[in-house]
């Protein structure tokens, strides 16, 4: 087989072009083209008034030694590498212990089905509920203003990315392909088989609930076991090594390996860690606001005269500034058709976050409108510091929103001005419970508003209309990231804790759903790796 890339179509090419476009380029006769499928494909929006759609096909052809000869210097053929994934290990009959995950968001679900293929049946804990009760206590702050701090958009099953858009693309190097792992189990777990040919493939809160739920019950087939409702307050240590850990319930769960896949909103666990003398470090991460558009806005500056063509769907954007004060805006998770939702973990405290389904067909677009800081700018220069900067972030927005979970906002054209905005205008935020009018100003450090101000003019000449005055900033969006990174080895171990395998974005080592997923992955096999050998020794 051919991988053959970089091949671009007319957006209304009808579908037989599609064969005779792959024999022209790899200059074959029609009848030397044997088979092909799609194993990307995407669009070129560089030139609104001539979309073209842009393909990576596996294709096998006659005398495919010639071919490759003849096209040895074109990077665009070559020969279609080998995607399949295969276990690193079996599972020993011999160990008494069976490896534990926390958390059970994408890198712990990974984690846990990897661990369980290889047959080590694992113990899968996590602090909050099945996902479909954790739903149900989400939506409850969303209607009712009434906050489960156990069950909620960051903690449950599924993991902060259930209620998200869903994205499942990364910029990660992947050589072993371990994100066509990912993709090809949530397509079995019922995820649309799209997901496996799209560039920029999603799926939307609703699919990921069952799909979760598919998932979960394949690991407990395989031996694995899941303990819902089951926190961790503290773990035992001897000599420096991870001898089990200890839950809310009392009880002591012995154990010598131990995937730590928490999530960066497990401040609790965090804390702990560090006083139990776990090395961790403080690191960037960033903060701001959502930004709110009417999608139809977005789609006429990304598509031209091609906006609505159901082949593009709903447009997407990315944006980036570097600021004349050093500071970077950019932005983050955005959700075409979607909404701003309520995700904070934590009472008296209000973040926001970005939500699509599948179908992207709500009014607005947002994303998150942020500015990168560093440990330099957090209170102090202790390990946890930006928890800290976090938390007094999140507590301005509840004060300012009126206390009830309502979120602050402000209209752009006000916020430019610097003026407190009294009434929303033709853009209507989508934040549940609701949007309170107020200055938004006063919630960030000055270094933050003032690299805003200067950014959304620019984002305004990339993106007509970006910068209009009646669009709608909401805050405050604070968990972009972790704000820690808890250091490991080579061997995906602590650094100064044997049998504790950080893992996922709470550990700061991946930043959503298919990286988290992928880093479960390689953890996993980190922890098979390291139980067979000790075994064996």
């Amino acid at each position: 087989m051919l991988r053959l890339s970089e091949l671009k179509l007319p957006l209304d090419h009808p579908p037989e072009a599609l064969p005779a476009a792959i024999a022209a380029r790899l200059g074959v006769p029609p009848h030397d083209l044997i088979s092909w499928s799609i194993w990307k494909r995407a669009h070129d929006a560089r030139r609104k008034s001539a979309i073209l759609k842009v393909y990576i096909f596996d294709v096998e052809v006659r005398d495919e030694s010639a071919v490759l000869a003849r096209f040895a210097d074109d990077v665009h053929v070559a020969p279609t590498p080998d995607v399949a994934y295969r276990p690193v290990a079996v599972a020993p009959k011999t160990d008494r212990l069976r490896p534990v995950v926390i958390g059970a968001g994408p890198c712990g679900l990974f984690a846990g089905l990897i661990l369980a293929e290889m047959g080590f049946k694992p113990i899968i804990l996590d602090r909050g509920k099945v996902v479909r009760e954790r739903t149900k206590d989400t939506w409850d702050l969303w209607r009712r203003g009434r906050l489960d701090p156990e069950s909620n958009v960051q903690f449950g099953e599924g993991g902060a990315g259930t209620f998200s858009d869903g994205k499942l693309y990364s910029q990660i190097k992947d050589p072993r392909f371990l994100a066509r792992k990912v993709l090809t189990e949530f397509v079995a777990a019922g995820a649309p088989a799209e997901i496996l040919t799209e560039a920029h493939p999603h799926i939307g809160t609703f699919r990921l609930v069952t799909m979760v739920e598919a998932m979960r019950e394949k690991i407990e087939a395989l031996g694995g076991e899941y303990r819902f409702e089951h926190r961790v307050t503290d773990i035992d240590l001897d000599k420096g090594a991870l001898r089990g850990v200890r839950l809310h319930t009392g009880e002591t769960l012995e154990a010598d390996h131990v995937v730590f896949a928490i999530g960066h909103s497990s401040r609790d666990t965090f804390q702990t860690l560090y006083d139990r003398g776990v090395h961790i470090e403080a690191k960037s991460f960033s903060v701001g606001f959502r930004i709110e558009h009417p999608q139809s806005w977005i789609d006429r500056a990304m598509f031209g005269p091609c906006a609505g063509h159901p082949d593009l769907g709903a447009a997407a954007y990315t944006l980036s500034h570097h600021c004349s004060n050093g500071r970077t805006v950019y932005s983050f998770c955005m959700c075409p058709g979607g909404t701003v939702v309520a995700a904070t973990s934590e009472p008296g405290r209000v973040v926001t976050n970005g939500m699509s389904q599948y179908s992207r067909n709500e009014r607005n677009a947002n994303s998150g409108f942020v500015v990168g800081i560093s440990p330099e700018d957090y209170p102090s220069d202790h390990p946890l510091a930006g928890i800290e900067l976090q938390r007094e972030l999140e507590t301005r927005a509840y004060v300012a929103g009126g206390g009830d979970y309502f979120a602050p906002g402000q209209l752009v054209g006000d916020f430019m001005q610097g003026r407190a905005s009294t009434a929303l205008g033709e853009v209507v935020p989508s934040y549940k419970p609701g949007v309170r009018p107020t200055d938004l100003a006063p919630l960030m450090p000055d270094y933050v508003i003032a690299a805003m101000r200067e950014a959304l003019p620019v984002f305004g000449r990339k993106i007509a209309r970006y910068d209009d005055a009646q669009a709608v900033l909401t805050g405050v969006e604070t968990r972009s990231s972790s704000p820690i990174r808890m250091t490991r080895g080579a061997d995906f171990q602590s650094l100064n804790v044997r049998g504790l395998f950080p893992a996922g974005e709470g550990a700061g080592y991946a930043g959503g759903i298919l990286s988290a997923a992928v880093d479960g992955i390689k953890v996993a096999e980190a922890v098979a790796r390291s139980m067979v050998a000790k075994v064996a020794a």
